[in-house]
């Protein structure tokens, strides 16, 4: 199985890329933001939880989410591997996330970054308010946190994956097509369809 991390901050399109990218690879998108938010919708004490965290623009606790993705990469089959969206988020769940893929004769194959400026992020992240209804997107201060705790915490995860060979920069800025042909050459050296 071939693993991919897709990065970048907040509002980057890493979420829109990685739908597209998965089903034409055939990987298991997994979404951490979107795994909590069902968990949130669920209303689970966990959801209640992590709710008072995200609304904050907080990061969720590493054992929470290696758990929820443990689960989720154990339950799947006839997939050619996965696309890790939004997690890792520092340097020790990079740690964490290659104990257990190694655990499971697996590995992080591959890192790629969408790199965007600052502006463009906080424009598209407040349309996505609009459009979506994600009201983690709609406060000024949140975004700028957001975008601060991504500097500060997973960023230095880029310096980690640059030392072992595995970060691949992305040009982020363009039309969701143009975007996806870039992340798609990044990615044929290790699938091909």
């Amino acid at each position: 199985m071939v693993n991919f991390l897709i990065f970048g901050p907040p509002g980057s399109g890493k979420g829109t890329q990685s739908v597209k990218l998965a089903e034409k690879y055939n990987l298991m998108h997994l979404s951490t933001g979107d795994m909590l938010r069902a968990e949130i919708a669920a209303g689970s004490a966990l959801g209640k939880k992590m709710s008072s965290i995200m609304s904050k623009g907080e990061l969720v606790p590493d054992e929470v989410v290696i758990e929820l993705i443990a689960s989720k990469i154990d339950n799947t089959k006839n997939r050619a591997g996965f696309l890790f969206d939004g997690f890792p988020r520092t340097v020790a769940q990079t740690v964490a996330l290659e104990k257990m893929l190694n655990e499971r004769g697996m590995k992080i194959d591959s890192m790629l970054v969408l790199d965007v400026d600052h502006d463009e992020l906080v424009k598209r992240l407040i349309l996505r308010a609009d459009q979506s209804g994600r009201p983690d997107d709609a406060d000024p201060a949140v975004i700028e946190n957001r975008i601060d705790v991504y500097r500060a915490k997973t960023e230095p995860i880029i310096d980690y994956c640059r030392q072992k060979g595995i970060y691949q920069p992305v040009n982020g800025v363009g039309s969701i097509d143009e975007i996806f042909g870039r992340l798609c050459d990044g990615m044929k050296t290790f699938l091909t369809r």
